[in-house]
């Protein structure tokens, strides 16, 4: 075999391993276009503090990032992002297919007094699985925000329903989350017969990567233990007083699943915050939205404006009112978000611009 064959054999094996890391068209015309120089593409695993554990394939290895990357602040590599590394060190991140954020905890509606800051979750995604469990943890309320928040950030959703032995007619709880996730599949899932598991699987197919959201106790790590086949996440018992689990998971890492895909398990969720501003409401609330339309004003606030189809729709019983007051308060947060990115902005405008300014008094 000639040096030449070799290499393109030793090429189109490497493409192969990082296909089976979620490799895809986008990140390669992405790379084509950058402006960088030789590097090794590798994807991020895990992230800890300042140490990241990316995988290209052939090997997995611990790199910090480079003195750039440290130091700019406003780029820094997360969970599932794909990275160009020098040697042990992150030079660089290429650019994302989507990202899902929140707010940071504690900063929703501006009760800390500080501004609404982002946290970044995962990059790269293909599906995200939102897993409630059918016991205390099952909110209704809760489950459109995180539809909301899924569908801000550009991903799909898959409602996942863990504890299904624990009702005598968990397809009751699935017809309820159905009236409110217009078009998304929901999943009814148990650890006792595995019910459920061929159906999640099969969304984990080979190169394809997914990431789990739910509170503490939801069943994120039970579900990817059964997912894998093996005891591959820590589990814990949910407190039978208050119904809260612990936080078993304290890593956000990307599994490697028989089936090929990778599998994202998240620390749980206690304050799902919004942050990015995108048609999230619009999508979860599509019978509101609907509604809507036959009201008698294009502006209409659905609070007591005249010929509001919305509130008439209440009034029928036609719609809970419960579901209206959840639209609203996203409806309101949502403009909190855009106000908030615009206040944000217009400071680093002027920023920008004080330094001239004051320049060009001293010139007067």
């Amino acid at each position: 075999m000639t040096d030449a064959t070799n290499a393109q054999r030793q090429l189109a094996e490497f493409a192969e391993q990082l296909r089976s890391l979620g490799w895809n068209g986008h990140f390669g015309r992405s790379l084509a276009a950058m402006d960088t120089g030789p590097g090794r593409v590798a994807r991020v695993i895990s992230a800890q503090r300042n140490l990241f554990l990316v995988a290209d394939g052939a090997e997995e290895r611990l790199c910090p990032p480079s003195g750039r990357i440290l130091h700019a602040g406003d780029d820094y590599p997360v969970t599932g992002d794909w990275v160009l590394t020098d040697g042990d060190v992150i030079r660089s991140i290429l650019p994302r297919m989507n990202i899902l954020s929140r707010g940071e905890a504690g900063s929703r509606n501006g009760r800390s007094g500080t501004a609404l800051r982002e946290q970044p979750l995962a990059a790269n995604l293909d599906m995200v699985f939102i897993v409630c469990g059918l016991d205390r943890d099952f909110n209704l309320r809760r489950l459109e925000r995180y539809l909301t928040l899924v569908y801000n950030c550009g991903l799909a959703p898959l409602v996942a329903l863990t504890k299904a032995d624990l009702l005598d007619d968990p397809e009751a709880a699935r017809r309820q989350v159905e009236d409110i996730a217009f078009g998304v599949p929901v999943v009814l899932a148990s650890m006792l017969d595995d019910r459920g598991r061929d159906e999640l699987a099969s969304r984990l197919g080979p190169g394809r990567t997914v990431a789990m959201l739910g509170s503490s106790g939801a069943g994120k790590s039970t579900l990817a233990n059964r997912l894998y086949g093996g005891e591959i996440q820590a589990t814990g018992r949910v407190s039978d007083s208050v119904g809260k689990g612990r936080h078993t998971t304290t890593a956000r890492e990307l599994i490697r699943m028989p089936g090929g895909g990778l599998l994202m398990d998240n620390p749980g969720i206690r304050e799902v915050a919004l942050y990015l501003d995108g048609d999230g409401v619009e999508k979860s609330f599509a019978d509101i939205a609907e509604l809507a339309e036959g009201c008698r004003f294009a502006d209409c606030s659905h609070e007591s404006e005249p010929g509001c189809a919305v509130l008439r729709a209440v009034e029928l019983g036609r719609l809970p009112p419960e579901r209206l007051e959840s639209y609203r308060r996203m409806e309101r947060e949502m403009r909190y978000v855009a106000e908030r990115r615009d206040k944000s902005a217009n400071r680093v405008e002027k920023e920008r611009w004080k330094p001239i300014a004051k320049l060009t008094r001293k010139m007067k």
